[in-house]
């Protein structure tokens, strides 16, 4: 018989060698809860924690127990779907806590907009199809902007660097620095002179110029 681990330890858990190089162990839904399925069971929390990005136990059963909520299918959760959406987050690899989170967000995300699809697709009226076709349009919108929030996040919050064009006149010197979807033109050439506004009014008023020369 399976028990279900004691989740009063919150000790952390430390990434190996041997964690990094094997793969994430599968998890088994029991009646009461979850089991990670591996023949040494601490061994089987280092891995899942080092595959989810998280540092202690609490943090990986809590993702755990989120994702198998969300993997619900006629209101029990779904073993294909939750191994579907732990290849998924695997292949992603979470690096932090943060992307931990964001990641079994995007996961879960997915699973729902797939829904959605799958009940427009069977849409027999206008109502269903309208119902399911602006549900999809928004899970899609949210997985698109969940990309870009775990880039950003990854680039320390500096947006990625995309010069599609940049002119250089002779002599000049380009400096590129987070441009986007830009035409850049750079010189070094130094603007003429502006005129003095004395000779601003020399060259207004001729004649009193000339006028005062010959007062001379």
């Amino acid at each position: 018989m399976t028990t279900l681990p004691d989740l009063t330890n919150t000790t952390p858990i430390a990434a190996t060698d041997q964690t990094r190089a094997a793969a994430a162990p599968r998890i088994r839904l029991l009646p009461d809860g979850i089991s990670i399925d591996h023949p040494d069971p601490e061994l089987g929390e280092r891995l899942m924690a080092d595959t989810l990005g998280v540092p202690d136990r609490d943090a990986m059963y809590g993702i755990l127990r989120q994702m198998a909520k969300a993997s619900v299918k006629g209101k029990k959760p779904d073993p294909v779907n939750l191994a579907f959406m732990m290849s998924m987050a695997e292949s992603i690899k979470p690096r932090d806590s943060l992307e931990a989170m964001l990641v079994a967000q995007m996961v879960s995300v997915h699973v729902m907009a797939m829904r959605c699809a799958y009940h427009l697709a069977i849409a027999d009226d206008v109502a269903r199809y309208d119902c399911a076709s602006r549900a999809l349009g928004r899970m899609a919108r949210t997985f698109t902007a969940q990309i870009e929030a775990l880039n950003r996040h990854r680039n320390n919050g500096e947006p990625a660097i995309t010069v599609q064009n940049v002119s250089v006149a002779d002599g000049g010197k380009a400096i590129v620095g987070n441009v986007g979807h830009a035409s850049v033109i750079v010189s070094d050439k130094r603007p003429a002179a502006s005129a003095s506004p004395r000779n601003r009014a020399n060259r207004a008023h001729p004649r009193n110029d000339a006028g005062r020369r010959a007062q001379a």
